[in-house]
């Protein structure tokens, strides 16, 4: 452990923080110095997103129209997977992860993932200040981590990730979307972000903690819901999201991959970047606001209760971030639930059946975060759409008639609950 604990000393932290995608970034910039006056990032950051969306649905390599055409050229968007990270059966176990514990991972992604995010506050303030401009919508910025997530994991299918597939696509436009969004705020923000103490927007520090969050904080999400990987699922997982960062322009991961030894330096390092915020605050409550819109009657606090239970004795500081963020108290039943099942735990037994309610409760807090996803944002330019094999297993039907059926309900559901929601929540 001492080696790796070399491997990643402070010095090496405060440098990743001060870096962007320089390569990228060039290009970026001289493509917006060529344009014609009143043409600026938001206009390409469109068109990029819409032909995105075309390349997946058509599954080929983006190309498309200019001006988004002129990107992808310029980059060479043919990359190849690094040489290290084509080893197909080792993708395809990593991606097994999520097949095989997708619902709980629906319910890590909103319920530990999204929060670790923003309670990072450059992160926080670029997702409350910039990523909505071009869809204009949080839970639309949501759908698209949603869709990589399957993109890079739900499919089954390793080739994936090669050039064409839909997770390569998605990795290479988040890299091209990132580089925009640092333009966007050096526009927008330009003499009020403060390089000094954030570094650049989307930095290289930001990225591995975004790989992290996708890969080893979404493991502990896991353990908490009941769910146990082993050491051969871990290290596949980790070496599949380390072929996507190389491809997303990830510094650490250019070449190779992270190990599970990496794992415990550098958690310990990012835990430092735990902070509350205005923007982190406000990020959290929308994203409640709205997962807990298509809970069913009798559940609505389901979505801050499972917050409450996975952070709870979280390593690092973590165990904060509820706090931090603002969230409010959970409901009285998750609370005596999840104290009975921590009480069986620390006893040094199972809890049995409590166990088993608990990863009940997460799959349909998870189905219902996929479903509120699918009927939201099934439409546009950059639609979030699951694969056939994936409905079937998680019991989820796409058709336009039963996305109409569950609207009806909603506004059913809307109705009953707006006297309660007209008084407001002390802790909300």
């Amino acid at each position: 452990m001492k080696d790796h604990d070399e491997r990643w000393p402070e010095e090496r932290f405060r440098q990743l923080r001060q870096q962007a995608d320089p390569d990228i970034d060039k290009v970026v910039a001289e493509y917006l110095q060529a344009q014609p006056a009143g043409k600026g990032p938001l206009e390409l950051v469109k068109a990029v997103i819409a032909e995105l969306g075309a390349a997946k649905r058509e599954a080929r390599a983006p190309s498309g129209e200019p001006p988004a055409s002129e990107i992808f050229e310029a980059l060479g968007f043919a990359a190849d997977l690094p040489e290290w990270g084509d080893d197909k059966e080792l993708l395809a176990r990593g991606q097994a992860v999520f097949s095989d514990y997708g619902l709980y991972q629906s319910a890590a992604l909103f319920c530990k993932c999204l929060p670790m995010a923003y309670v990072e506050v450059s992160s926080a303030k670029v997702l409350a200040g910039v990523s909505g401009l071009a869809t204009h919508s949080l839970t639309r910025r949501v759908a698209e981590t949603g869709q990589m997530l399957v993109d890079v994991m739900g499919l089954k299918a390793a080739d994936s990730l090669l050039p064409g597939g839909p997770g390569h696509t998605t990795a290479f436009g988040l890299r091209i979307l990132h580089s925009f969004v640092r333009a966007l705020v050096n526009e927008r923000h330009a003499g009020h972000w403060d390089t000094a103490r954030y570094g650049p927007p989307v930095n290289q520090e930001l990225l591995l903690a975004t790989i992290f969050d996708f890969s080893v904080v979404t493991w502990e999400a896991l353990e908490s819901m009941g769910v146990r990987l082993t050491e051969e699922q871990r290290a596949a997982h980790l070496y599949t999201w380390s072929v996507f960062g190389h491809l997303m322009g990830v510094e650490v991961c250019r070449d190779g991959p992270l190990t599970l030894d990496d794992v415990e330096p550098v958690s310990r390092r990012l835990g430092r970047l735990y902070e509350s915020s205005d923007e982190g605050r406000r990020l959290m409550a929308r994203l409640l606001e709205e997962m807990e819109s298509f809970m069913y009657l009798g559940w609505r606090k389901l979505p801050r209760s499972l917050v409450h239970w996975v952070f709870r004795d979280a390593a690092y500081g973590a165990d904060r971030v509820p706090e931090l963020l603002g969230v409010p108290k959970p409901a009285w039943w998750c609370t005596a639930l999840f104290a009975a099942a921590r009480a069986a735990h620390r006893r040094g037994r199972a809890a049995g059946p409590l166990d088993g309610v608990i990863r009940w409760l997460v799959r349909r807090a998870g189905r219902y975060i996929v479903i509120a996803l699918i009927d939201r944002h099934s439409g546009g330019q950059a639609p979030f759409r699951i694969p056939p094999e994936l409905a079937r297993a998680w019991r989820i039907r796409q058709s336009a008639g039963a996305v109409r059926t569950r609207e009806l309900r909603r506004a059913v559901r809307r109705r009953l609950r707006a006297p309660a929601q007209g008084r407001k929540e002390p802790h909300r």
